[in-house]
């Protein structure tokens, strides 16, 4: 009987765990993801009316950049405070940070009302926004992987990797609620705001989840240390850079094919603003569906088998992606984005598992989290603005061989890297 007691509390938990995770990360990643609509949408003239289209737009996509720079500061902020305090107190931490600094975005004023100071704060958020998320996906990652049993840290680890896509897929699903409602004046003047608002609601629902979520055992049991980054650096700074260059091509994927393709889309093909939302939330779901595939594939063949082949189809994608897309047939648009992204979660499936596995407990929430974000700077906020500017002289098949070169960089890096589907965490 006492087994079975324990047995039965610790599926609670580990159900309880696996919900805390994915709808952290999928409010978190909702907020970040309504950012890179609007930016795509309707930024360049709420806050920057006075440049021309497509320099209107390349500044948004900066000011969006700006959150992937920041990314960086705040897995070092709240990695450290996570390897020192806790996993659970810096997932509420950066919940709260994300949360506030979407809803003031939404009460922020345009340019039109307060001048150059609009575009200077929101800058500003976004960089605030940037330093939530870098908290968020490792705290999220680390308290799933290391409560996990033996064996099913790829199942368990699933979850907070679902965050992107469901938050991609109700970020795209109020924006088209929204264009079903309202017209485009109205839209333009206070409809694009209505998301970054609603984030509030749910930033209550993710804490009170959130703060019924045990601590880590691992972490509990573990010898703390006074400085984990200097440690990471000076113990691991090789799993730390090839941990960042294997997330490389999932960003610039998965970047590309949301943020930037939206614009390409509407902007460059002529697809309606509405369809073009439909198509990308209906190519998401591939993301979805090959990120719970993969995350599952890699406690049965290993972690890194699974990426390799995720990078390795991305380097044949690149060029393909953009020669369906500038058809401008939805089908083959569907095609062209669910491919992008369908490959992308295979690669990204296991990394809530691999990226926690590199590191020692004692750095782990800096070195994954770290890790994780620095990818993100080349891999996310590099990808729109060289799309962007190789769009006019080169054309669509110059984005789609720089996406190729992003696979190959992911796949050295997880050449040189150890599988460690079997490591204990608890080391």
């Amino acid at each position: 009987m006492a087994g079975r007691g324990t047995d039965e509390a610790s599926t609670v938990s580990m159900g309880r765990i696996a919900v805390a995770g994915f709808i952290g990360t999928t409010i978190e990643f909702f907020d970040f993801y309504a950012y890179g609509i609007a930016a795509a949408l309707v930024l360049n003239a709420a806050f920057f009316p006075t440049l021309d289209p497509v320099a209107g737009t390349l500044a948004a996509f900066s000011t969006n950049a700006v959150a992937f720079v920041s990314r960086p500061l705040g897995s070092a902020l709240f990695g450290h405070w996570g390897d020192r305090l806790g996993r659970k107190s810096m997932l509420i931490a950066s919940l709260l940070t994300m949360g506030l600094a979407t809803a003031a975005v939404g009460l922020l004023p345009g340019y039109a009302t307060i001048g150059v100071a609009a575009p200077v704060l929101l800058v500003v958020l976004r960089f605030v926004q940037g330093i939530g998320l870098g908290g968020e996906w490792g705290g999220a990652a680390l308290l799933a992987a290391e409560h996990a049993p033996p064996g099913k840290r790829g199942l368990y680890t699933m979850f907070p990797q679902l965050g992107p896509a469901i938050g991609f897929i109700a970020a795209n699903g109020v924006f088209l609620l929204l264009a079903a409602l309202v017209d485009d004046a109205s839209f333009a003047a206070w409809g694009w705001r209505v998301p970054f608002l609603a984030s509030a609601l749910l930033v209550a629902v993710g804490l009170w989840v959130r703060l019924g979520v045990a601590e880590s055992p691992v972490f509990a049991r573990a010898e703390k240390t006074r400085v984990p980054l200097v440690e990471l650096l000076r113990s691991q700074p090789r799993e730390l850079l090839l941990g960042a260059g294997a997330m490389i091509v999932q960003y610039a994927l998965f970047y590309t094919a949301t943020t930037y393709c939206l614009s390409y889309g509407t902007r460059v093909l002529g697809i309606a603003r509405t369809e073009m939302l439909l198509l990308t939330m209906i190519a998401v779901v591939f993301l979805g569906v090959a990120t719970a595939l993969s995350a599952r594939a890699s406690d049965r063949f290993g972690r890194k088998r699974v990426v390799l082949s995720g990078c390795a189809a991305g380097i044949v994608w690149g060029p393909a992606m953009f020669a369906l897309l500038d058809t401008a047939e939805p089908v083959l648009v569907v095609l062209a984005l669910g491919g992008a992204l369908a490959i992308m979660g295979l690669s990204f499936g296991p990394m809530a598992a691999f990226l926690p596995e590199l590191f020692a407990t004692r750095t782990r929430y800096s070195g994954a989290s770290i890790a994780y974000s620095l990818g993100g700077v080349l891999g996310g906020a590099v990808p729109p603005l060289v799309a962007t500017s190789l769009e006019g002289g080169f054309g669509g098949i110059a984005i789609g061989l720089y996406l190729s070169l992003m696979a190959v960089i992911s796949l050295l890096s997880v050449l040189a890297l150890t599988e460690t589907r079997d490591r204990d965490l608890a080391g």
